[in-house]
């Protein structure tokens, strides 16, 4: 899976349009090999990024779980941490 991709699922708050949106384009960019689309492709492209973000909001919307939501901070945070022990 693409690094850039984050887990989005069962965070408080919940994912915010712009990071889903930003998770679907790094995902169709993945897929095509296309940082930037040609003209000849950018409609067609636009087009995917937004199907694949919809979809991301229909399964985050959908799926459930037991486990309290995680907080965005803490994993940030943790996150920094794990950063600052691999490229120190």
């Amino acid at each position: 899976m693409c690094r850039n991709i984050k887990t989005l699922f069962n965070f408080d708050p919940p994912a915010t349009h712009d990071e889903i949106e930003a998770a679907a384009l790094q995902f169709v960019r993945k897929l095509s090999g296309f940082n930037k689309p040609s003209q000849a492709n950018e409609e067609v492209f636009h087009a995917s990024v937004a199907r694949v973000a919809e979809v991301a909001r229909d399964l985050l919307s959908a799926l459930e779980t037991k486990a309290p939501a995680k907080d965005r901070e803490v994993e940030a945070a943790k996150a920094k941490a794990r950063a600052a022990k691999r490229f120190a």
